[in-house]
């Protein structure tokens, strides 16, 4: 999968979550399920990579939902290590 497919699975999982309400900390494996599912259906992904994915999409609300402008000083507060 390319960058820019990613992204664009990213965005949609991620407006999936947020019309089910789903918390930005969620870590309940069986809630992310139906996720990492619908991931796994578009992406042709195996549960592991699918599963990062789902983990990725919940940094990226993270972060888009922080109260500032710099990502990448705060992408260090959910450890993603940017630099």
């Amino acid at each position: 999968m390319d960058e820019a497919q990613q992204n664009s699975e990213i965005e949609k999982i991620a407006n999936l979550m947020i019309h089910d309400d789903v918390s930005l900390d969620e870590q309940d494996i069986t809630k992310l399920e139906k996720y990492k599912n619908q991931i796994k259906e578009d992406c042709n992904l195996d549960d592991e990579n699918a599963m990062k994915l789902v983990y990725e999409t919940l940094l990226y609300r993270k972060l888009k939902n922080s109260d500032t402008g710099d990502i990448l000083e705060k992408g260090n507060d959910f450890g993603a290590g940017f630099s």
